[in-house]
């Protein structure tokens, strides 16, 4: 069964910086502490990574994920559906960019689906880690760029 969370945070940067950091998905290593491989696949007429291969630290394994993106909703936001992988049935999300000001707010949606047998407390936990983690990653990584 997939869990789902829904986290947000405001980030002291414009938007469209937000959404350029988010897209670097080759320098995630750089700065998502549990990214530790990150490699674009395919890229649309834009350049963009529209097939990103993964490996991450989770549940105490280093495990490899594909993700396909989609850029329909630009620049207000960008999903993303998981392709492939291992220990996982599903990792889809969005991300979302509400300017307020010379601030944004960022708001990631997340569901999580593993493929190993695990209660559904350490699951609701572990989303709740992943994304907790990814957007104080993203925002301490985005204004320490200034």
């Amino acid at each position: 069964m997939a869990d789902t969370a829904s986290e947000r945070i405001r980030v002291a940067a414009p938007a469209d910086r937000c959404l350029a950091v988010a897209l670097d998905f080759e320098a995630y290593p750089q700065w998502a502490k549990d990214v530790k491989h990150a490699q674009i696949l395919e890229r649309d007429d834009a350049g963009r990574g529209i097939r990103v291969e993964f490996r991450a630290a989770a549940l105490g394994k280093s495990i490899r994920y594909v993700l396909a993106y989609d850029y329909s909703d630009l620049p207000n936001s960008f999903s993303w559906e998981f392709a492939e992988g291992e220990m996982l049935r599903r990792l889809d999300g969005t991300y979302r960019f509400e300017p307020e000001g010379d601030s944004t707010r960022v708001h990631y949606d997340l569901t999580v689906e593993v493929g190993v047998p695990l209660p559904g407390m350490v699951k609701r936990r572990a989303a709740s880690l992943i994304m907790g983690s990814a957007l104080k990653e993203l925002k301490r990584h985005i204004e320490s760029a200034g």
